[in-house]
């Protein structure tokens, strides 16, 4: 009696621990899944897609959760940014992106765009204002200009704006995992919950057990035990 007690006492606890640490990600919860997956870029890795915007805050605070998360991800993930055009105001800053990397400078510019728009409070928002603020990071201004008129960066800001439709975008930050899934902290509750959701979807895609399937079919092994173990009870 004391043993089967201490083994249905041991499933319960392992479901506990599934529930408050390793919980599976949950569909119409953690993420949704797109009705038609979109092509992705990463070749034979699974890709995690961002879409941001420069002006939300939200994306800029999710920044150096991000960072971390980068430094060890696992290696079958590929991380893409990519501007969304949700906005009246979002074309700007797409075409922004798409210039400096067209330029070579994304990396360079990419947190202290953010950074002027959300510490120094600047208003990034024209063109003129924009094009002056490359020139302050060192960029030339007639190749600055030349690349944000281009038609190459107009193709993509039109590309970024249909992805943001097929994904059935609402909001940003949002992550689009080999483009068949869709989770952001809003959805999750939180970033670090979006983060476990994202690792998983990514798993599954790579064909990699997770902590969450691991701890699923162990807890699940020992309730069907002692369940199995349990008395039955007289009438």
């Amino acid at each position: 009696m004391r043993t089967t007690t201490g083994k249905f006492l041991g499933a319960l606890l392992a479901c506990l621990l599934l529930s408050a640490g390793a919980r599976a990600a949950d569909e119409g919860i953690d993420y949704r899944t797109l009705s038609q997956p979109q092509p992705t870029e990463t070749g034979d890795k699974v890709e995690v897609l961002e879409m941001f915007w420069y002006g939300c805050p939200h994306c800029y605070h999710l920044e150096p959760v991000l960072k971390k998360w980068l430094a060890s991800k696992a290696d079958y993930i590929e991380f893409r940014r990519l501007p969304a055009v949700l906005g009246r105001n979002w074309a700007s800053h797409a075409r922004a992106y798409f210039a400096a990397e067209l330029l070579g400078v994304l990396e360079r510019i990419h947190e202290p765009f953010f950074s002027a728009l959300h510490d120094k409070k600047m208003r990034l928002f024209s063109d003129d204002a924009i094009a002056d603020w490359f020139v302050d990071q060192g960029v030339d201004r007639d190749e600055f200009v030349k690349a944000y008129r281009s038609f190459i960066v107009d193709m993509k800001v039109r590309r970024a704006a249909q992805l943001g439709n097929r994904f059935g975008l609402e909001g940003v930050p949002s992550f689009i995992v080999n483009g068949k899934y869709v989770t952001s902290p809003s959805q999750t509750g939180g970033s670090a919950r979006m983060l476990q959701v994202i690792d998983e979807l990514a798993a599954r895609e790579a064909g990699v057990a997770t902590q969450s399937d691991d701890a699923a079919d162990e807890s699940g092994a020992d309730a069907g035990v002692a369940a199995a173990e349990q008395p039955a009870e007289t009438e």
